[in-house]
């Protein structure tokens, strides 16, 4: 059955890719992180409110008992990138980790699909309750395929903009491409893998009987 009419799948689509919620849990200390640089020029400061800000969302998650997987790693990632930042003092360098993690995730996505075991179908056909049968069917497998370089394009696209940013230390232009290619782009190729997946009927695995 094709994903139309079926919100229930669309959700889980969108919350297996992290949902709006969690991008915001880690995409929000990072615009903090800019804003307070520009405001008082002090890396010190600047990382020092991000962390606070990141640790304020997982409290607030855990006070409301949702899950802390995405808030979690959100703290991980910005304690790591203000330490690294801190530590070789340049600004710059609070946003070189979400450099190297485009780079990973191009270049696994790439292979992936180049293998024919695209990372999307690996990862949401547990999710829409298919497993791994779509391997088994061609046209489901196009579809996890073509939303697999979605994607690819995605991370080439954040490399090539802000990898030039960072190297000639334009702070303020890297901050503001990191925010218009984070959440926002992400979101946006997010429903384009919906778009795509949903145009083809998920497929049942055969039960195996005795």
């Amino acid at each position: 059955m094709s994903y139309d009419g079926h919100l229930e799948d669309k959700a889980k689509v969108l919350n297996a890719l992290g949902g709006t919620r969690g991008l915001l849990d880690s995409g929000l200390p990072s615009i903090v992180f800019l804003i307070v640089f520009n405001i008082s020029h002090s890396l010190n400061n600047s990382a020092i409110t991000a962390v606070a800000l990141s640790l304020i969302f997982a409290i607030a998650r855990l006070v409301k008992r949702e899950t802390l997987q995405h808030a979690i790693s959100g703290v991980i990632g910005v304690v790591f990138c203000a330490l690294l930042a801190r530590h070789t003092g340049k600004a710059a360098d609070f946003y070189l980790p979400g450099l190297i993690i485009n780079v990973i995730y191009g270049s696994i996505y790439t292979i992936a699909n180049i293998a024919g075991w695209p990372v999307l179908g690996v990862l949401l056909g547990p999710v829409l309750g298919e497993n791994l049968a779509w391997r088994a069917v061609p046209a489901r497998k196009r579809a996890y395929l073509r939303a697999g370089w979605l994607w690819v394009a995605l991370f080439v696209s954040r490399l090539l903009v802000q990898y030039p940013l960072y190297r000639t230390n334009h702070i303020n232009w890297l901050g503001t491409a990191r925010l218009i290619m984070g959440t926002p782009l992400f979101l946006a190729v997010a429903w384009g893998t919906w778009l795509i997946l949903r145009k083809v009927p998920t497929v049942k695995p055969e039960l195996k009987t005795e």
